[in-house]
């Protein structure tokens, strides 16, 4: 989210949720995103993809995972981590489901900047292969290593501050 920036590349994906009963006086179920179908599926929002034992996966809904040539240096470092994450992001949704799909992210400091909404639930889960490819090619394409500029202070001048002093004509 590169702030008013465009995209140069959005890549639909499917995002999979899943429901297990809690073991827990509180609450009865907990959701949490579990992984991301690398490509939009033709399937309506909230289909049961699978149950078992107290577990239901569900098809939630697509996002775009999208790409910004500033933020390359970010899916580098995701790529490098040793488990590529696609960040998935469940906002609280009012009606027949708890939550709906906010944003799918493959900059890991997007990802956590979306924890701040205490209400969002956000999962980093493995990246699919054919992501993790087109990632490596945007990457390829669009990364500029910048330098890192120190600024340089420059030197206090005491008698400057004298001069200044001395024309105002206070002594």
């Amino acid at each position: 989210m590169s702030g008013a920036a465009l995209p140069l590349v959005r890549i639909p994906v499917g995002i999979v949720v899943e429901r297990r009963k809690a073991d827990s006086p509180w609450v009865d179920v907990v959701w949490r995103g579990v992984a991301v179908l690398p490509d939009e599926p033709e399937t309506r929002p909230w289909t049961v993809l699978r149950e078992e034992e107290g577990t239901t996966l569900f098809y939630a809904g697509s996002a775009t995972v999208d790409l910004y040539p500033l933020e390359t240096a970010r899916y580098r470092d995701n790529l490098a981590s040793g488990s590529p994450s696609i960040w998935i992001v469940l906002a609280p949704a009012e009606g027949a489901w708890p939550y709906s799909v906010a944003a799918a992210t493959a900059d890991p400091a997007e990802g956590e900047a979306f924890t701040e909404a205490g209400a969002n639930l956000v999962e980093a889960v493995p990246m699919p292969e054919m992501l993790r490819e087109a990632i490596e090619s945007f990457i390829a394409e669009h990364h500029v290593e910048r330098e890192f500029f120190k600024r340089k202070r420059r030197q206090a001048d005491p008698e400057a501050l004298a001069r200044r002093q001395h024309e105002g004509g206070h002594e």
